[in-house]
């Protein structure tokens, strides 16, 4: 899962997503059976490109589409989904426009072509006009917005008992009442199968017959079911860092999430040993990470980014480490642990709360993860605590709490892919958020369809991980070359 300006318009953006970040939905509700394949026909105007508002990033293009909120009932409300492009480099190579897919849930995909289109290749840039969209109730897409006052209150995701289990319930209560009230109709419409819909609004409206596709995190969840949904309309996908939406339980989902981290954590620790680049080479560096950790506790350690302000557990745990695990810059890391450790000793505080990633109600529409009494709770948190002893207070178990009494819209199944082209996953072989065994899985759930392509390296993104990777989906996007199966790519040190 994951977590990304310059210009005023992507400032507003990001102000809008950040209002997200408790927000959640309403009771909880069972599995259902994957989405039925439809394929109805979509009726869109043409996109109407302008420059978007990005004065230090020109040559992107901004839009908007407007969608139904529910497509069930066309003639309802509607919303206006924020679009954005860049024209590819060398038009008379063109292919066609390749849709990027955001991770998060809650990054924007607006955001990631006006300031991020390093993240492609030279040839993707050069063969395809890059575009992709704020997915709805994000950033320029119709946010979700709640309460700032009530976002302040949130409590704690470390609960010690019953009472303080049903007040989290009842706090979830209040704040979806809440945010429904503030945002509207979208409030309830916020899943991945909506956002499928949106997807397929987006190609007719490019005037794509066939979808090009770049899912990379929580994005490849809307891959996946758009293949499910519109298998026919596909020309190329690739599925980057792949979440598995199969994944059923929520003690197998804590597992999952607590396994991926540790492992990037141990081989950082590897790293630290085998290299005199490590600031922390010869050091115990489980040791010293355990100091941070339990000067963090006591709101004894000042955050790096504000001066005199305390660093809180979870946003050591999960901005420090796990994002460092992400880039896989180890380097980098070691110095920020030394130099934290340096730090003088703040004066013990309570440490203050930490906000949550934006769309929290669209993670909670998308995954059924019950939890029944405080006792069951307690059990999640050791079992995460056993798995990664190293990082206590990980993300996946604040986003449990955080859905606590929500309902799941579109919750878990294994895909049913029926028709279309060959699909190619790319994983690394330790990527801290999304695990390469979700890969593995999601590549037997496409069947003779899913190809995975393996890098043998580290870090939370891999399509660009040198020339063996960038070479493999640049072939696949731009001329349909699959690899063979079974390939795998050698790491690049960072």
């Amino acid at each position: 899962m994951l977590f990304r300006g310059s210009s005023a318009a992507r400032r507003r953006g990001l102000r809008n997503t950040a209002t997200l970040a408790l927000a959640l939905l309403a009771t909880v509700t069972g599995l259902t059976a994957a989405p039925v394949a439809t394929a109805a026909p979509v009726t869109t105007s043409p996109l109407r490109w302008a420059p978007c508002d990005a004065p230090d990033t020109p040559g992107a293009e901004c839009a908007t589409l407007t969608v139904p909120v529910d497509r069930a009932r066309p003639d309802g409300p509607t919303l206006d989904l924020a679009v954005a492009r860049r024209r590819a480099t060398g038009p008379g190579a063109r292919v066609g426009s390749l849709v990027f897919g955001p991770g998060g849930p809650g990054d924007s995909g607006v955001e990631r072509v006006v300031g991020g289109i390093g993240r492609f290749s030279p040839e993707v840039r050069r063969r395809f006009d890059i575009v992709s969209f704020d997915p709805r109730g994000v950033g320029g897409s119709s946010p979700v917005t709640c309460s700032a006052d009530l976002l302040a209150r949130r409590p704690s995701a470390d609960l010690a008992s019953q009472a303080e289990f049903e007040a989290t319930l009842a706090y979830n209560e209040r704040l979806r009442a809440d945010c429904r009230k503030r945002t509207g109709p979208v409030f309830d419409h916020l899943d991945t199968r909506r956002t499928v819909e949106d997807l397929d609004a987006l190609r007719a409206a490019l005037g794509e017959d066939r979808l090009t596709f770049h899912g990379s995190s929580y994005g490849t969840l809307l891959g996946a079911q758009y293949a499910e949904t519109y298998p026919h309309r596909i020309r190329a996908m690739v599925l980057e860092s792949v979440m598995d939406h199969s994944v059923s339980r929520t003690r197998d989902f804590l597992r999952g999430g607590a396994a991926a981290a540790q492992d990037s954590f141990d081989a950082f620790v590897r790293w630290c040993a085998d290299d005199a680049a490590c600031a922390l080479h010869g050091r115990d560096v489980r040791a010293v990470w355990r100091g941070l950790l339990s000067r963090a506790e006591r709101g004894e350690l000042e955050n790096p980014d504000r001066p005199g302000a305390s660093l809180p557990p979870e946003e050591l745990v999960n901005r420090i480490a796990f994002k460092g695990f992400y880039t896989a810059r180890y380097a980098d890391l070691a110095t920020v642990v030394v130099d934290m450790e340096a730090s003088s000793p703040l004066p013990a505080s309570t440490a203050p709360a930490v906000p949550l990633p934006a769309a929290v109600p669209v993670f909670c529409a998308d995954w059924h993860l019950p939890v029944h009494d405080y006792r069951e709770y307690a059990s999640l948190v050791r079992t995460m605590n056993r798995t990664a002893p190293d990082l206590p207070h990980l993300l996946p178990i604040r986003m449990t709490a955080a859905c606590l009494g929500a309902p799941a819209t579109d919750p878990q199944h294994r895909l049913t892919v029926d028709g279309a082209p060959p699909i190619l996953l790319a994983n690394a072989l330790h990527d801290p958020a999304t695990g390469y065994p979700w890969a593995v899985s999601v590549t037997r759930q496409l069947g003779r369809g899913g190809v995975l392509l393996t890098y043998e390296g580290r870090g939370h993104g891999s399509v660009t991980s040198g020339p063996c990777m960038e070479d493999a989906v640049d072939g696949y996007l731009t001329g349909l070359t699959v690899p063979l199966r079974g390939t795998r790519c050698p790491a690049v040190l960072s």
